[in-house]
């Protein structure tokens, strides 16, 4: 038997590294595929480093001349309510943007915002990429259990395997929210999605002046209070700005993906006082004269095309005229505040986009802005609520009663929500609102583009049929990349929507030939101008799930001639609605829309998977200091029945305060905490609080217990009787007229500190607490 020496050996095992890398190079980047491996090594490998050469292997960057890229989307924002797009509430920067790239007057969301934004990520149609609905109201089925899945790799995430940087700021609705606690899984939180930053908030919506935030996948705190002027989106602009640029210093070559995702508009609606000043008084003509002024001017500027007709008041909007004073007053007021917020979210916007223009390559730096996820939101209901928490739990506030408050709203404490009439008026000139995705007033959403070294500005607006789920190829096409057949070991679904990049320079590039639509059975179809549609459910009413599928009347639209949905064809043309019907039901097939689903309020009571921290029957949940930022649905749920809490504390008298428990905010909730040592009890039903304290400060070891014997039965929001004691000796015992039915707001739970909104205004958040606590048990009756 033949030997080989060392020497030939190894001379051969170099001429087979180097042929397999030349063989490599040649393939190098393989973008079909992520993640792509560094660049071939190119040096010598010999027997030492005396005879080798060395090559630096580089990992893969962006195409020659790939633009940055920043998406900035909007929430609950009306088609008519920026000036940009005919409305009366200032927007100037947004108004600058459109004067430099293209103005979209065709382009469309899903109708609400979670699904909205998994379409936007992921370039597939919302219920593909399982967001069918909201989170809260996920159930165990594909399309609606808003986990988006692996074969469908989001934008942040091809982005970054090509080369980019990718960074998220502000809302993130696509994260199951019993997930986002610290025990994870992370791979669904924006850094496990494909983004290499993440700031914000895991939720629909937050406080704007006591966030619950998130740096990465790590709880933050504001650094600084409401008093001393903080405000989310003020944060968000500065944070957002301050890496844009860090990254242009240290990586100029490098493009970035930036989505900025204010919670503007969304409810709370709150703005810093002084942005309500300009507005007193503008609105008191109320929501008829003001939507008839917003239609003259979309008219007038030659967004609508001639012969557009502005769609009737419908039967569930009062006439402003038929309003008492006390309506009109409030009404105005809600309205004052809302484009307040609107000003102040385009100024610190526009904050963002100045920074944009100072960049070295700011006109390689496409930027894309969604004016709103859905249309106007009607979520307020015919009166509006300076507690948007309470009027979602059904309750609602005297007017009068709010007379007095009028100053307040808008300001820290405050969650307002403008009446739906406003919505109404926002949407001009189509009907309906958010939620209804049968109708151009949930689903078409404003859109501008701008990309100087592309695009030329054009006065008139383009016209095609976009939607959504069009973004992601759209940015693809830009940078020169194609769509990867697999992502991280996993076979991809093929995107679902087309590039409308033809269009930055084709003013007759007409967009989508069709495109579904459906959001709590509110469904339509849309193909070649013609649109059918079925409205089935009313926002206002989450307590609502209609049945009966095949009574909905369908109606028949041709846009082409008819803009905003006003002339109703289907008696005249039966045979094209049912072809149209047809064609849903099979895209109902294609795209796992099925099962429809109208539920609202029920399927928030649908159990979540694993609730952390319950014992294995689910009725007892212990923990343990640290345990923060929980969100409600992976808390126990305290609600239309007894329970009962234990904590064992240890403080040092009068020298011990903070929060031995926090579950809510304001809005509403309850707390368990120590002022000076005495022991306090706080029940907070929407801003009416019930106290029960002890007489004396613990010094030392104690347990305490709050035990709540509900008497409701079955009927959800009823009363009980609240007994708190300390080592078994009676503290105190107060009687509860009604509860929580609900949810208690957009805060969370959490041991041994009080974060983001606090539970009463008798303390600051989060009022840490300053002794010990060895463990908080709650348990389920």
């Amino acid at each position: 038997m033949k030997t080989i020496s060392p020497q030939v050996a190894g001379l051969a095992a170099c001429c087979f590294i180097l042929l397999s890398f030349s063989l490599f190079a040649a393939e190098w980047p393989d973008r079909s595929r992520l993640p792509i491996p560094l660049s071939p090594f190119k040096g010598k490998i010999g027997e030492n480093y005396k005879v080798s050469e060395m090559d630096w292997q580089e990992p893969v960057a962006a195409p020659e001349g790939a633009p940055n890229v920043v998406v900035i989307m909007l929430d609950d924002v009306g088609f008519g309510q920026t000036s940009t797009f005919g409305g009366q509430i200032p927007t100037p920067a947004l108004d600058q943007l459109a004067a430099e790239g293209l103005k979209y007057t065709r382009f469309h969301t899903t109708a609400i915002c979670g699904p909205t934004r998994a379409a936007l990520l992921t370039g597939r149609n919302h219920h593909v990429a399982g967001n069918g609905y909201l989170m809260e109201w996920a159930t165990g089925f594909p399309s609606y259990s808003t986990l988006i899945q692996k074969q469908t790799a989001t934008i942040g995430r091809v982005l970054k395997g090509n080369g980019y940087t990718t960074w998220w700021y502000g809302k993130n609705h696509n994260t199951p929210d019993w997930e986002t606690t610290v025990a994870g899984p992370f791979d669904r939180w924006p850094t496990g999605l494909g983004f290499d930053y993440f700031y914000g908030f895991n939720a629909g919506e937050t406080d704007q002046y006591y966030p619950v935030l998130f740096e990465n996948t790590t709880p933050v705190e504001p650094d600084k209070t409401p008093e001393e002027g903080y405000h989310l989106l003020t944060d968000m602009a500065d944070r957002a700005i301050s890496r844009m640029k860090f990254s242009e210093s240290v990586a100029p070559e490098k493009p970035f993906f930036m989505y900025f995702a204010p919670g503007a508009m969304h409810a709370p609606h709150q703005a810093p006082a002084k942005w309500r000043e300009p507005f007193k008084g503008a609105f008191d003509e109320g929501w008829d004269v003001y939507r008839e002024a917003i239609f003259q001017h979309q008219l007038e500027s030659g967004l609508l095309p001639k012969g557009t007709k502005l769609t009737p008041r419908p039967d569930w909007i009062r006439p402003w005229d038929t309003l008492n004073d006390t309506e009109k007053k409030v009404y105005a007021v809600l309205m004052e505040n809302y484009a307040a917020y609107m000003a102040f979210t385009d100024h610190e916007v526009g904050r963002l986009l100045d920074a944009i223009k100072e960049l070295p390559d700011a006109d390689n730096t496409m930027v894309i802005y969604i004016v709103g996820d859905n249309g106007a939101s009607s979520e307020g209901g015919p009166n509006g609520t300076f507690n948007e928490i309470a009027a979602l739990n059904g309750v609602q506030t005297p007017l009068e009663d709010l007379i007095p408050l009028l100053d307040t709203v808008g300001q820290p404490g405050s969650e307002p929500h403008y009446p739906m009439g406003w919505a109404w008026a926002g949407n001009a000139p189509f009907q309906w609102v958010k939620q209804i995705a049968s109708h151009l007033g949930g689903t078409r959403n404003p859109m501008v583009v701008s990309w100087p070294a592309k695009i030329k500005h054009d006065d008139k607006p383009r016209e095609a049929f976009l939607h959504v789920i069009d973004v992601f190829p759209t940015v693809l096409e830009a940078a020169s990349l194609p769509m990867p057949k697999s992502v991280d070991g996993v076979e991809q679904k093929p995107l679902e929507g087309a590039s409308f990049l033809a269009s930055f320079t084709d003013p007759s590039f007409e967009g989508r030939k069709s495109q579904y639509f459906e959001i709590l059975s509110n469904r339509s179809f849309y193909e070649d101008g013609w649109k059918a549609n079925a409205q089935h459910t009313l926002p206002w009413r989450q307590d609502l799930a209609p049945g009966n599928w095949d009574k909905d009347q369908w109606e028949l639209y041709y846009l082409p001639d008819d803009f905003s949905e006003a002339m109703n064809l289907a008696d005249k043309n039966p045979d094209k609605l049912e072809e149209l019907k047809a064609k849903f039901a099979l895209a109902m097939e294609e795209f796992n829309v099925l099962p429809l689903d109208d539920r609202g309020a029920a399927r928030l009571a649908v159990p979540k998977p694993g609730v952390p921290g319950a014992d294995p029957a689910g009725k007892v949940f212990t923990y343990y200091e640290g345990a923060t930022r929980i969100p409600e649905s992976a808390a126990p749920s305290m609600k239309n029945q007894s329970w009962t809490l234990t904590a064992k504390v240890k403080a040092e008298g009068d020298k011990t305060n903070g929060v031995v428990l926090g579950y809510g905010g304001l809005a509403a909730g309850l707390s368990l905490y120590l002022e000076k040592g005495v022991p306090v009890f706080v029940y907070n039903y929407f801003g009416d609080d019930t106290k029960l304290k002890g007489s004396a400060p613990i010094d030392g070891k104690a347990t305490l217990v709050v035990d709540f014997a509900y008497d409701g039965g079955d009927k959800p929001g009823a009363g009980g009787v609240v007994t708190f004691s300390q080592d078994g000796k009676l503290l105190a015992q107060e009687s509860l007229k009604s509860t929580v039915p609900g949810r208690f707001g957009i805060d969370t739970f959490g041991v041994g500190e009080d974060t983001g909104q606090p539970v009463t205004r008798d303390y600051q958040a989060p009022n840490k607490f300053t002794g010990e606590i060895e463990q908080v048990t709650v348990e389920m009756k």
